[in-house]
């Protein structure tokens, strides 16, 4: 009995945790097409005209779509050995906060606009896409963002710095001109927009110094863009990891990304 309970969980935790076999495929599939189902009725019942003739039809399906994400929350539970595992992980609280807010309606209102939520849910579309030839690749570029962010975020404070000192000299130059810097933090931010050459043109320099140094500053947007990418990219070139090529998730704690000849769990030792 116990190994038949066993067996049946086991079956239940691959179809539903891993997106390596048909069945876990489609599962997935069909869940990301009834969670966008659901973000479209909820964005459609935003419309009045569109809600006043639909209503009763949106709520029901509504309701039907929440007791299926019901339904798959309790199942992800149940098949693993250590429910709070998923119950307190990043997708195991989205899928909480997926699933309540219809719930919420009944005892509160204005929380009918939160089942937009399930939006977040889409994020597992990354585990269906994880195809082998592509999931080295990203699993290296996640690396390298990780390895990078000590570099970028000394690159981005002195991107501040620079944005502060330049946005002093611009009220000074540009004070008095009625040009639109009328104070530091003002300023500060005509040159942050110029930096990032998104360029609103709500505020111009007026004066030939003013439109000197803005010249000086657009020049350096560019070379400032590109830095953060130089960053990513070497650290991109020299992640050499071993990268998994598999979806497979332990039974145990549910964690992933173990090597592909891997058959035991690379977190808490339990067989894979």
């Amino acid at each position: 009995m116990d190994t038949a309970q066993a067996s049946w969980k086991d079956k239940l935790h691959e179809i539903i945790y891993e997106a390596d076999t048909k069945a876990g495929k489609l599962f997935d599939v069909l869940l990301l097409v009834t969670i966008v189902a659901s973000i479209i009725l909820v964005m459609l019942e935003s419309v009045p005209t569109i809600d006043a003739v639909y209503h009763n039809f949106f709520n029901i399906a509504e309701w039907v779509i929440t007791l299926l994400f019901t339904i798959e929350y309790i199942l992800r539970i149940i098949c693993i050995k250590k429910p709070s595992s998923y119950i307190f992980s990043y997708f195991g609280l989205i899928d909480f906060l997926a699933t309540i807010p219809k719930y919420l309606s009944l005892i509160m209102g204005g929380t009918h606009a939160l089942l937009v939520l399930r939006a977040l849910r889409l994020l597992r579309v990354f585990r269906i896409l994880k195809i082998s030839r592509y999931i080295g690749e990203s699993n290296k570029l996640i690396s390298a963002l990780k390895a990078s962010r000590p570099k970028i975020t000394v690159f981005v404070f002195a991107v501040m710095i620079l944005a502060i000192i330049l946005g002093t000299v611009m009220y000074l130059v540009e004070g008095n001109a009625d040009s639109g810097f009328t104070s530091i933090p003002r300023s500060i931010y005509w040159t942050i927009v110029t930096l990032t050459t998104v360029g609103y043109g709500d505020i111009t320099p007026a004066t030939a110094l003013g439109q000197f140094i803005a010249s000086i500053v657009m020049i350096m947007g560019y070379g400032i863009i590109a830095v953060p990418t130089g960053i990513v990219s070497a650290e991109f070139t020299a992640q050499n990891n071993t990268i998994a090529n598999n979806t497979k998730a332990c039974t145990n704690c549910g964690t992933g990304k173990h090597k592909d000849d891997a058959k035991f769990c690379n977190n808490c030792g339990d067989k894979l």
